[in-house]
């Protein structure tokens, strides 16, 4: 991922994997706690702090969250750590 921007508004799709269902609900709770707003269900929206991204989760082990909006003075790089700092932290690493 590194610190590249895509495109002006969005990054490319983060992937995870091993995220059974007590670490997809981990995630969802920290994400609310930093602020955004997370839709109900194994897809659906993130937004919040400047930040608009979709999310889906296949119900057994992957995760992708593909960010569509961000601040311009936020790189790529910076939200996909943050995301995967949550992720980091759910799985008990």
């Amino acid at each position: 991922m590194g610190g590249r921007r895509l495109k002006e508004e969005g990054c490319r799709g983060i992937k995870f994997k091993d995220v059974t269902p007590e670490v997809f609900s981990c995630m969802k709770k920290k994400l609310q706690v930093y602020g955004m707003e997370v839709t109900p269900g194994n897809s659906g929206m993130l937004e919040g702090n400047g930040i608009v991204a979709h999310f889906s989760w296949d119900g057994e082990e992957h995760l992708v969250i593909e960010v569509k909006e961000k601040p311009w003075h936020f790189y790529c790089g910076q939200v996909s750590g943050k995301l995967r700092s949550f992720m980091r932290e759910c799985q008990g690493y």
